[in-house]
This record gives C-alpha cells, structure tokens and sequence, in this order.
C-alpha cells in the first residue's frame, strides 16, 4: 500500500574501470602532480620520456582509475602544477579517460573555484560530459556549489543538459539545495522537465525533501499534478505544509495512483489525521468507503489489502527508502 517514493538521488555511477598496475615511477608522477611538486615531476617526466623529446605524451599516458596527472593537480586545486601541464606540456585539458570524468570535474569535485576558473579561462568545455551523460554543471549542482554555478552558467553551461538521473535543476532540488535551484531557475532552467517518463524537479524536491524547494518551483510554474500516477500530492502526504503549498497552486485531490488510490487515503494510512481533514473537503465521494467523514476515510484506510505490509514499510528509514528509490531509478541506466 505504500505510496511509490523514488527520489533520483546521489550514486548509480559507475565503479573506475580496473587498470593495469603502475610502475614505481608512474605512481611517484601522479604523486608529484597532486602535491603539487613540480621539481619531481619535471625530473620523473624527463626519465620517463627517455630522450625522445615527447614528456606530453610520456605524462599524458599515464592514467589510474580515469584520472591522469592534470585531473589529480586539478582536484587538489595545485594551479601551478595546472599551469605547467596546460601551458607548458599543453596536455589535453578536456581528456577523459574509461568514461569517467574531466579535469574540470575533479576541479569541482574538490570546490577549488580558482582552479575551475583558471581550467575555464584555458578552454575547458563545460559541457564534456562523463558516461551517464554528467556535466560540470551536474556535478556543482549537486554539490550545491553556488559560487561554481554561476561560474559555470557565466561560461555558458547548458542549464538543461540530460544526464541519466535528470537536469542540474532534478539534481539540486534532490539534494534540498534551494539556493542553488533558485540560481537555476534564475537561468531559465526548465522547472516541468521530465526524466525516466515521471521524475519532475517538483516530485523530487518532494521527496528531498525540501519545502523551499517546493515554493520555488511553484512560483518557477512547475506543474503541481505532475505526469502520470505519482502525483506530486500523493508524494507529499505526510509532509503537510508541502502538502498545502501543493493544493494552494491547484494540485488535484481526486487524481489517483496507479492502483485507483487516492491521496487521502494514503494520508489516513499515513496516520497524518491533519492531512485527512485538510484533503477531505476537496476530495469526491469514494464509493468504497461507506461512512464518508473523518473517521470514517482512517477506518476506511485501515481496512484495506496490504495494509500491514505497509505499516511495517513506514517502520524502515529515511537513507533505506532513498537507497531503494535511487536503485529504481538507475534500472534505466
């Protein structure tokens, strides 16, 4: 009887692929490049090129676990070992190695806005994106980095690019970041856009959940019933006051689930009598229940198939039911 909460949330990427194991020297290159020291890499990029006159290719050939000597000096935000490989070695700046992620992403992984800035500023393509489709500006989404945000969106970051768990906007309003969904918007992100057939920013920031979030895509003009069975209002009972904000946008009361079941029937399971009596006078007759009154929906409710199942579901936690909605999501990938 549970009400369906799938919130695309953070993980489904990929595990780095497994690499051949690195000499001795190739490990003591990428050392060097996250530490910033420039004096042993210069030394280990010249013994490992041999003479030949070609260290860019010598260092760009060596890579662990998708990452190489600029996306490591990058995460680190070691700007002159970045310079030093972009100006001097002119290393790609944009490479990705095995799917995975540019330097410009290792950048925000680690929040250095100075090393994103500079990579920027040097022809890095905001837009690269990794094998789920992430971009830049997915991954400071995300993270609720601001600051990178506007950067990123300065730089001409496509505000809607798809990746397979949705938008930069799905992708904040999952995490509760309403600052940085408000920059979104802001840019004229698209507040109705849909991912695997349902998920819309609004479903998601339900199940955050974020009730700022909520407010601003309702006043973005996200579409409050949503698409198919899970509505928005079925996935904000028991979250009242999203609830209210939902039904005072015009969200539908009378529109079921998949299986013909209604908000306030999911309220009254729920136990949230203040959602019951909030629902009951904008909700049509259900046949089914003989005594239509307050009293008579929760007994109603509590009759119904399943009913034991999902009271023993409602016992599980808030990181459990995350997991398992984040698992249903990535079934698409």
């Amino acid at each position: 009887m549970a009400p369906p909460r799938p919130p695309p949330a953070r993980g489904g990427r990929r595990p780095p692929p497994k690499s051949a194991p690195l000499r001795p020297e190739e490990e003591l290159l990428l050392e060097a490049a996250s530490d910033g020291d420039l004096v042993l890499f210069k030394r280990l990029a010249r013994m490992m090129d041999g003479g030949r006159g070609r260290v860019t290719e010598a260092v760009e050939a060596v890579v662990e676990c998708t990452a190489g000597a600029l996306h490591l000096a990058a995460g680190q935000g070691e700007l002159a070992m970045c310079r030093y490989l972009v100006e001097e070695l002119r290393v790609d700046i944009n490479a990705i190695h095995d799917g995975g992620e540019t330097p410009l992403a290792y950048a925000i992984n680690g929040a250095n806005i100075a090393t994103v800035k500079y990579l920027l500023d040097h022809g890095a393509d905001p837009d690269k994106v990794d094998d789920k489709g992430f971009t830049s500006l997915h991954i400071a989404a995300e993270e609720g980095y601001c600051n990178i945000v506007e950067l990123l969106l300065s730089r001409g970051a496509s505000v809607d690019a798809l990746s397979n768990r949705g938008t930069p906007l799905h992708l904040a309003a999952t995490n509760g970041h309403h600052q940085t969904v408000k920059i979104l918007l802001d840019h004229n992100a698209d507040c109705n856009k849909i991912v695997n057939g349902v998920y819309t920013p609004l479903l998601v920031s339900i199940y955050a959940p974020s009730l700022k979030c909520v407010k601003l895509l309702i006043q973005a003009g996200a579409d409050v019933n949503g698409v198919g069975n899970i509505t928005p209002l079925i996935a904000a009972v028991g979250l009242t006051e999203c609830m209210k904000c939902l039904l005072e946008a015009g969200a539908d009361p009378n529109v079921p689930d998949e299986f013909g079941r209604m908000p306030i029937e999911f309220a009254a399971i729920c136990g949230t009598r203040e959602d019951v009596e909030i629902l009951f006078p904008l909700t049509s007759r259900i046949p089914s229940v003989r005594d239509w009154s307050v009293n008579g929906i929760i007994c109603h409710a509590y009759s119904l198939p399943g009913q034991k199942f999902y009271e023993r579901g409602l016992e599980r936690d808030t990181t459990s039911l995350k997991f398992q909605g984040r698992k249903a999501l990535e079934r698409k990938d």
